[in-house]
């Protein structure tokens, strides 16, 4: 089962939407952009991993 858990971009960069989707064990957030994370094992890791790409820049 597919699990997506969506953010809110900051409002000065509309053209970034990150979620978390689960697959398997492991949980991957990636962006509109086309970033992608790391599989993570805790949900919380690939959250902070979403977290930072929109703060990155």
């Amino acid at each position: 089962m597919t699990h997506e858990e969506r953010s809110a971009a900051p409002q000065d960069l509309p053209e970034h939407r990150t979620s978390t989707v689960e697959r398997g064990p492991f949980c991957l957030a990636s962006c509109v952009c086309g970033w992608r994370g790391p599989a993570r094992r805790a949900r919380s890791l690939a959250r902070t991993d979403a977290q930072g790409h929109l703060t990155a820049g």
